[in-house]
């Protein structure tokens, strides 16, 4: 579709441009806000006669724009929201809420078509925002998203709250840890000072394996020196059979009778 614009339009082209457009876009936005008209021929006629005026018109709201963004342009603006460790936001911040921040910071005339957020604010942080007072003027504010007011003035430092949270949750295990360690060595060195059940059984296990090593040894040196007094009985008795005389036959001894 074609149409005549009334004012400028982003990159579309200025008051007077008669530009080609979707179809969507054309009767969506840009006829119901009065910002074109459809290029027919009534309507270029339509136009010629009220360039003047639009001209004019054009010139007081580009004005009154500029006033108020030379006071608006570069200001900051804090924004509590609730968000989880790592800086996500249970929620976001919108254009309408922008608006709403910019009215509560006394700058009644900015609304929501004005602010040019392509998407809502989910983390915290610095956020640029654009903000188109008028078609020819566009400034911009730093939207500053915290917890508290406390972490808003540290980012506005330029301090790294997520980071600096980081560390000391870090530290904080770090010390949990070595507070936990140790116990955990006083009952190592508990252990080794007494031996568990287990260790007391193989003890004493042992132990008794060394008694009967010990019984078998004092049993074997208890039989030897029986043995050595066996031998001995025997080494007497033999040589107290070699010094008896010999017996002589009954016969002879009947004959020397």
């Amino acid at each position: 579709m074609e149409v005549i614009l009334l004012e400028r339009v982003g990159r579309l082209g200025h008051m007077g441009d008669i530009v080609r457009v979707k179809d969507g876009f054309a009767r969506n936005f840009l006829l119901p806000k009065g910002k074109a008209l459809r290029a027919t021929k009534e309507n270029k006629a339509k136009y010629e006669g009220m360039k003047e005026t639009l001209e004019t018109r054009n010139v007081e709201l580009r004005g009154a724009a500029q006033q108020i963004g030379s006071g608006l342009d570069g200001k900051s603006f804090i924004v509590l929201r609730q968000a989880s460790e790592g800086g996500q936001l249970y929620g976001s911040v919108s254009g309408r809420d922008v608006a709403a921040i910019l009215n509560d910071g006394g700058f009644k005339e900015v609304n929501r078509s004005h602010v040019a957020l392509n998407a809502p604010i989910k983390n915290i942080g610095l956020h640029k925002v654009p903000v188109a007072l008028h078609p020819e003027v566009e400034i911009t504010v730093t939207i500053n998203v915290a917890r508290s007011a406390d972490e808003a003035e540290r980012i506005a430092r330029g301090e790294d709250v997520i980071g600096r949270r980081d560390q000391a949750e870090e530290r904080e295990a770090l010390t949990a840890a070595g507070f936990f360690d140790q116990p955990e060595e006083a009952g190592e060195d508990d252990e080794a000072a007494e031996p568990t059940e287990g260790g007391e059984a193989k003890d004493a296990k042992k132990e008794a394996k060394a008694r009967k090593t010990k019984g078998d040894d004092d049993k074997e040196g208890a039989k030897e020196p029986k043995g050595k007094k066996a031998k001995a009985a025997d080494e007497d008795e033999e040589s107290t059979e070699k010094a008896k005389p010999a017996k002589k036959p009954r016969k002879a001894r009947d004959a020397e009778a």
